[in-house]
């Protein structure tokens, strides 16, 4: 039976990072894995999360599964820190999932039960693992513009004309704050016109946000979504606490799901708990215990909120340190995108041909489409990636 099997394409971002590790240069300079790191090039564990932890601890008293839906303190946690204190709780569904890519995927099989011959919408370029899951589950895939790799900022114009396809019960993914891989983000005018263009189509929108306070702050980057959520009858939410608290390891995700009304509100939640039942029974708990400690606690929460600050200046000023850099060796402010982008990533629009020029000659390892993680950077790598951006001619 084994034998039958076929070989699969290596990831290539996982790919850059083994070429990485291999590479004996002692300048080289990781900007491919999305994982964010500290100018020690370590993904600490946060203050917070090792208070909650020894908390666990000292007063957990059993490892008994958790229900179907999780803990349901951190689905209702997570709610109140993406949609608002607010959220319309008889209408809301939820269920905790390994990570936000479990979060996807339960989504998109929750779609294939409830609409199967609807399509999917998802910005070129996009998340990688957005298409490779859709594409193994057979979910119909549309795709619309995004980035303009002149300008480096959102394509508007041209993501709307493309939305013009989308058909009454498909979906549009939207990415809720830091645009993976760009860092060119939707504003607040461009949210709500794409709010009530789906609404008057009778599409559902369905949001990934991995990196709510990586951007302009947990509230601002939370804002287009409590938009989205204040205009649609329905919606469906997937959410990572990998990057804002730290804790990858853990795979801690949650699916939320906003029904058109609450008569609908418990079918949703028994299906979202039967797909859970079908693909890992009961989800993860350790991480979500740690999250819902930490949004509970007025303390804990204060003290995560101005690590997460820290962590969000701190990309901040390294965007401005390399777009200050590219302009002094470029003399012209056609790298300032890098500093107007928001989260982990920027896209440089660079070709292949000069990424690859960048990792031959400077040991600068970024993806092929040139998305590169701001937080692999410090103060002694900035000048090292300004020099080999203007050798390749970018």
């Amino acid at each position: 039976m084994l034998s039958n099997l076929k070989a699969q394409p290596v990831d290539k971002i996982l790919g850059l990072a083994a070429a990485y590790r291999a590479d004996p240069r002692d300048t080289k300079v990781d900007l491919g894995v999305g994982v964010y790191k500290n100018a020690q090039g370590l993904t600490p564990v946060m203050r917070a999360i090792k208070v909650a932890e020894q908390r666990i601890v000292d007063e957990e008293q059993t490892k008994a599964y958790t229900g179907l839906a999780g803990d349901p303190a951190f689905s209702e946690a997570m709610a109140g820190l993406i949609l608002g204190a607010d959220y319309p709780k008889e209408r809301f569904a939820a269920v905790a999932t390994p990570g936000g890519t479990g979060a996807i995927r339960q989504a998109l099989e929750l779609i294939q039960m409830a609409s199967p011959d609807a399509t999917v919408w998802l910005s070129n370029p996009t998340w990688p693992n957005h298409p490779s899951i859709m594409k193994y589950l057979g979910v119909p895939m549309g795709e619309y513009r995004y980035f303009d790799n002149a300008t480096r900022a959102v394509d508007f114009a041209g993501m709307m004309a493309d939305l013009e396809g989308v058909k009454a019960g498909d979906l549009v993914l939207l990415h809720g704050c830091c645009h993976n891989p760009t860092g060119a983000n939707l504003n607040l005018t461009q949210w709500g016109e794409v709010a009530d263009f789906l609404n008057a189509r009778g599409a559902i929108p369905f949001i990934d946000i991995a990196y709510q306070g990586f951007g302009d702050g947990l509230e601002q980057d939370a804002a287009g979504v409590r938009l989205i959520a204040s205009k649609v009858p329905e919606m469906l939410i997937a959410a990572s606490c990998s990057k804002n608290f730290g804790i990858y390891r853990e795979r801690t995700g949650v699916l939320m799901a906003l029904s058109p009304s609450s008569a609908e509100q418990n079918l949703t939640q028994t299906n979202l708990q039967f797909l859970n039942r079908q693909n890992f029974s009961f989800p993860p708990d350790h991480g979500a215990r740690l999250v819902s400690i930490i949004l509970n606690d007025d303390a804990l929460k204060a003290d995560w909120m101005q690590e997460l600050e820290d962590v969000r200046l701190g990309m901040l000023d390294l965007r401005q340190q390399l777009a200050d850099a590219l302009r002094e060796r470029s003399g012209s402010d056609r790298f300032g995108f890098i500093a107007e982008h928001r989260g982990m990533f920027s896209r440089l629009g660079a070709s292949p041909e000069q990424v690859e020029a960048m990792r031959e000659h400077n040991a600068i390892y970024m993806v092929g489409d040139s998305r590169l993680n701001i937080a692999g950077l410090n103060a002694q790598t900035v000048p090292i990636l300004a020099d080999a951006i203007i050798a390749a001619g970018v």
